[in-house]
């Protein structure tokens, strides 16, 4: 089955890599799912105890989602143990048990591919001469990050020096960023433009550095910055519009240059914010609709049907990633946004229990 899965594999980064056929995705994700069902003993597990198959699924949506955080508690992988080259582990402190999606050569070679390829004009910028600056640990710090994997990969691509990480992890895990370190790089003669790669949080601490010096930068033209996840406890916590201004006026880039991502460790591919999609969507006040690629779907469920929502409604977000090859396709995340045509306003984390054990079957899909 894993010969099976290496096939679809190559398939899918070819595929990613020339310039994926949208119309294809309903094809391929009953493929993989049938090969997931059958080489993922614990996702099998999850779909027999909701009475589902490849035999009984005709339609992408209907098949099985698993809650992301089913990955803390179970081994959602088709890989054997001695195939596990890597592993990505959810963010959190280390009191924290992580979730775990691994991965082989092959995966990380899809993953690779979707971050490139997905990340269109955000990644890929025009011209060859880019400098880039992330304001989280380096690889070696971080081995188990795939937000760093991520950004590693953009930095390579872009041809910039292994000094890029100006971030620190400590002995309890938490990142933090060496502002002095930042400050050299965005203060570096140099008149290329910078790509900035940070989590919010890590843009705060950078921020109230900046601020305790009194300083205000002005990056160099064309330069753009990209931000993504959340706070998790680890700085105050500031509203999207209110952390742009902040980019903007500490350094300089305009608010169309900066760019909203969105991931996790247990999905192998990125949305990013449509700014110019959001007027149409009704957002105001810099709420960004984000899209993913077209390997990717999205719904937005209801808690309470577990159907999706109407257009314009809340519910929580649930992901069709055909890139988590070896691993589940559709995932059942924690976050609530808004369902805004193919795409979605992201709002935050529900405030709900987390299932254990046992209850991690019960998680209905959309069809029941």
């Amino acid at each position: 089955m894993t010969s099976e899965l290496s096939t679809f594999a190559e398939r899918l980064r070819a595929s990613i890599a020339s310039g994926f056929p949208a119309d294809t995705f309903g094809t391929l994700a009953l493929e993989v799912f049938g090969l997931q069902f059958a080489g993922n003993a614990a996702y099998r597990k999850i779909c027999a105890a909701r009475h589902i198959t490849p035999l009984t699924v005709t339609h992408w949506s209907q098949i099985p989602a698993v809650p992301t955080a089913a990955f803390k508690e179970l081994e959602l992988t088709c890989l054997a143990p001695a195939e596990r080259t890597h592993v990505f582990h959810s963010s959190g402190t280390t009191e924290q048990r992580p979730s775990r999606h691994f991965h082989n050569p092959q995966s990380l070679a899809v993953y690779e591919a979707s971050i490139w390829e997905g990340g269109g004009e955000n990644l890929r910028l025009a011209g060859d001469d880019w400098r880039c600056l992330s304001l989280t640990p380096p690889l070696a710090q971080a081995p188990h990050s795939s937000l760093v994997y991520m950004f590693d990969f953009v930095r390579q691509k872009l041809g910039a020096a292994p000094g890029a990480f100006v971030g620190r992890s400590g002995a309890d895990g938490v990142w933090t960023v060496d502002p002095d370190a930042a400050l050299a790089a965005l203060t570096l003669d140099d008149s290329r433009p910078l790509l900035v790669l940070g989590t919010a949080f890590a843009y705060v601490h950078l921020f109230e550095a900046l601020a305790a010096s009194g300083v205000r930068l002005r990056l160099p033209a064309g330069s753009r910055v990209l931000e993504t996840g959340g706070y998790k406890g680890r700085s105050r916590a500031l509203p999207k519009a209110e952390l742009h201004a902040l980019i903007s006026d500490r350094l300089g880039v305009p608010a169309a240059h900066i760019v909203c991502e969105y991931g996790m460790s247990e999905l192998s591919s990125q949305a990013y914010d449509s700014a110019g999609l959001a007027i149409d969507c009704g957002a105001r006040n810099g709420e960004r609709v984000f899209h993913f690629p077209p390997w990717a779907r999205v719904q937005i469920i209801s808690p309470e049907t577990g159907r999706e929502v109407g257009e314009g409604e809340t519910g929580l977000l649930r992901v069709f990633d055909l890139a988590n090859v070896f691993s589940v396709l559709a995932l059942q995340t924690e976050d609530l946004a808004v369902r805004c045509g193919s795409g979605f306003k992201l709002i935050g984390r529900a405030q709900l229990a987390e299932p254990r054990g046992c209850s991690l079957m019960a998680v209905g899909s959309n069809n029941e």
